[in-house]
C-alpha cells in the first residue's frame, strides 16, 4: 500500500512538472500569439499590412520574444529579490534541510564518517590531555547531533514564515 501511494505520489509530481514546464508553456506561447494576431493586429488594418500574415508575426514575435524572456529571467535570478526570497521558503520547507534522506551517502557513509573522525579527535585530545570541557561540551553536543541524523531525525526545526 505504502509502495503505491508513493508511486501515485511521484507520478503526480512528474504530471505537474511535464504539465506545467512544457505543455502549459507551448500551450500558453501558442495561445499568446493567436489572441494577439486575431483580437489585436487583425482588427488594425495598418498593423496588418505591416506583417501581412500570421506566420510572419509569430517569427518575429518569437524572435524577439525568446532573448527577451532571457533577460527577463536574468534579471529576476540575478537583481530581484523574488529569486533570493524563493529560495528561502524552499529551504524552510524542505524538511531534508533538516535530515538525512533515508538511503543516500550522506547517511551511510558521509555522516558516520564525520562522527568517527569526531570520535577520534576526541580521544586523541583526551589522551593528550588538551581537551577543555568547553571544548568537550560542544563535541558532545555535536556528536548527538551526528548520531540523531544517523538515526534519521531532525537537527533543528523548519522556520515557520507566513508571508
Amino acid at each position: 500500500m505504502v509502495r503505491v501511494v508513493r508511486s501515485l505520489a511521484r507520478s503526480w509530481y512528474y504530471f505537474r512538472l511535464g504539465y506545467s514546464t512544457y505543455l502549459t508553456f507551448l500551450l500558453g506561447g501558442a495561445n499568446t500569439l493567436v489572441v494577439v494576431w486575431y483580437l489585436a493586429i487583425a482588427q488594425v488594418p495598418d498593423i496588418q499590412k505591416l506583417f501581412g500574415d500570421f506566420v510572419p508575426f509569430a517569427i518575429l514575435a518569437t524572435l524577439l520574444g525568446i532573448p527577451l524572456s532571457v533577460g527577463l529571467g536574468w534579471l529576476h535570478t540575478k537583481r530581484s529579490p523574488a529569486y533570493s526570497s524563493e529560495l528561502d521558503i524552499v529551504v524552510e520547507a524542505n524538511p531534508y534541510y533538516y535530515k538525512l534522506s533515508q538511503g543516500g551517502y550522506d547517511r551511510k557513509v558521509l555522516v558516520p564518517t564525520y562522527l568517527e573522525l569526531l570520535l577520534l579527535f576526541r580521544k586523541h585530545l583526551t589522551a593528550q590531555e588538551l581537551l577543555k570541557p568547553e571544548d568537550a561540551s560542544r563535541m558532545n553536543n555535536i556528536e548527538q547531533k551526528l548520531r540523531t541524523l544517523i538515526e534519521g531525525g531532525y537537527v533543528g526545526t523548519p522556520k515557520k514564515h507566513g508571508l
